[in-house]
């Protein structure tokens, strides 16, 4: 097993330092080529085919991440803060130590060969905004990826994020992942790859989309999230897993639910799912959602 980096900062000093009408190529096939692999199964291209078409700088904007054409002089502190070496070496370890656990537990790790970066979020973006200033992805093998507001906070929990995110990434080496994939394959996902970070890091790394959910509203929460367990798509799914805020921003159906309800049912399902049949998280990671939602139906009620 192997993890490569894609050392940002050089990329974001060159993007700041060039003229306006070079930072989109330099982002786009300095930054991003190297994802290419991803950014394929998502069908995203490079450059737009039309003018004013979709494009990977489109969809990273929507992400969250920093567009090109705003990274100059004002963001120089920030990309600064990326030639921390200590960054780097706490994210590699925690992707290479949330693989290795795999390993460890018999779990063959299907790709061999790992590329992560970290980027910048746009603090602009209602994403980053809700997301408490860091995020991540990690849903295509062999590519992962986390994106902060750099501060002491980020800084500190930002590889928690990319070890939920690895653990993605071996869940769909074995899941076959489609454009019809259902909100009970999400919520099972996204439990597996929070209960994954915290057994690395501890509970007090929850992420925001765990910790904001109110507590008494779960009794109605999990209702709504289990009527909805077999809607496909990610338009329908969204906002039963982000919920209605980020939902309406991106102009799809409600679910009448708060910020990553979703999550955090998933989450607490996990861990229910987990102390009752004393399963490793490692090989629960690749059991399909079905056999594991099999298992705590009394979860629901």
């Amino acid at each position: 097993m192997k993890v490569n980096r894609v050392f940002s900062p050089d990329i974001y000093t060159k993007i700041m330092l060039a003229e306006p009408d070079k930072k989109d190529d330099i982002y786009r096939y300095e930054m991003m080529m190297p994802f290419k692999g991803k950014w394929d199964l998502y069908h995203i291209p490079m450059k737009p085919t039309h003018p004013g078409g979709y494009d990977i700088i489109m969809a990273n904007n929507r992400l969250g991440l920093m567009p090109p054409s705003e990274i100059d002089s004002k963001l120089r502190e920030s990309i600064e803060a990326l030639y921390d070496e200590s960054i780097w070496d706490s994210c590699q370890k925690a992707i290479e130590t949330a693989l290795k656990r795999f390993e460890d537990q018999g779990v063959e790790l299907k790709v061999k060969e790992y590329l992560y970066s970290i980027f910048l979020a746009n603090p602009k973006n209602a994403y980053t905004i809700m997301n408490e200033g860091y995020c991540g992805d990690g849903g295509i093998p062999g590519y992962i990826m986390g994106w902060l507001i750099p501060s002491a906070d980020t800084i500190k929990r930002l590889p928690a994020a990319l070890a939920h995110e690895t653990n993605h990434n071996v869940r769909y080496q074995y899941i076959k992942w489609t454009n019809d994939i259902n909100l009970a394959e999400m919520i099972v996902s996204e439990g597996l790859a929070e209960n994954y970070a915290t057994t690395i890091f501890g509970e007090e790394f929850l992420g925001p989309w765990v910790t904001k959910t109110d507590m008494e509203l779960m009794p109605l929460i999990k209702e709504i999230i289990h009527d909805g367990l077999n809607v496909t798509g990610f338009a329908e799914i969204t906002g039963y897993l982000y919920g209605d805020e980020m939902a309406e921003l991106q102009q799809f159906p409600k679910a009448g639910l708060p910020y990553c309800a979703g999550y955090a049912t998933g989450y607490y399902l996990i861990k229910y799912y987990l102390e009752k049949t004393h399963i490793p998280i490692e090989k629960a990671t690749i059991l399909p959602a079905d056999e594991i939602l099999g298992e705590v139906e009394e979860f629901w009620t």
